[in-house]
């Protein structure tokens, strides 16, 4: 296996987890909290697939899917690049108002089709490309995919348990609120 192999191998695990966590929920049950002030399942799932989708545009020099497509409509929101909830409020959090499971599973497999096309072109040297020396160290663009790979994977595990939690039926091991 080679690194664009074990990239397309990561990345393509979120779409199904993503699904998994939707599946079922309507448009009200997606943004429910389960503690006042708490992410919602809709929010967090909007977030990462937001967080992948500016990343890669970035990487790639293109323009957003988020901004270039419909999918703002679909959450309720207006297509602006910079809006990914980061440092979003509690009701900022809530604002983001999926129309229901499919517009996150939509938005995300369109996000997705780019960063696959894009991974299967990587070569092992471009993973020690620098493409933000805002930091120090500066970012390679292998740090910047396993950062979005690491993103998307904790906040879809989280959306997971909100769910169970919703069914009354949390993991094992964990404890209800």
């Amino acid at each position: 296996m080679n690194e664009s192999q074990l990239l397309l191998e990561l990345f393509g695990r979120i779409p199904p987890l993503v699904s998994d966590a939707s599946e079922g929920l309507d448009a009200d049950q997606l943004v429910e909290r389960p503690v006042d002030d708490a992410n919602t399942i809709g929010w967090l799932l909007w977030h990462l697939a937001r967080v992948q989708d500016d990343h890669i545009a970035d990487i790639l020099g293109e323009e957003q899917t988020w901004v270039g497509g419909d999918w703002a409509s679909r959450f309720g929101l207006e297509p602006d690049p910079s809006n990914t909830g980061y440092g979003h409020s509690a009701d900022e959090v809530l604002s983001v108002r999926p129309d229901g499971p499919a517009a996150i599973t939509g938005y995300l497999d369109a996000v997705q089709q780019r960063t696959e096309t894009m991974l299967r072109s990587i070569a092992p040297e471009d993973l020690d490309r620098v493409i933000d020396d805002n930091w120090d160290p500066p970012v390679t663009l292998g740090v910047r995919l396993v950062s979005i790979a690491d993103d998307s994977l904790q906040h879809v595990g989280q959306a997971a348990y909100v769910k169970s939690l919703a069914a009354g039926s949390p993991p094992a091991g964990s404890r209800a609120w």
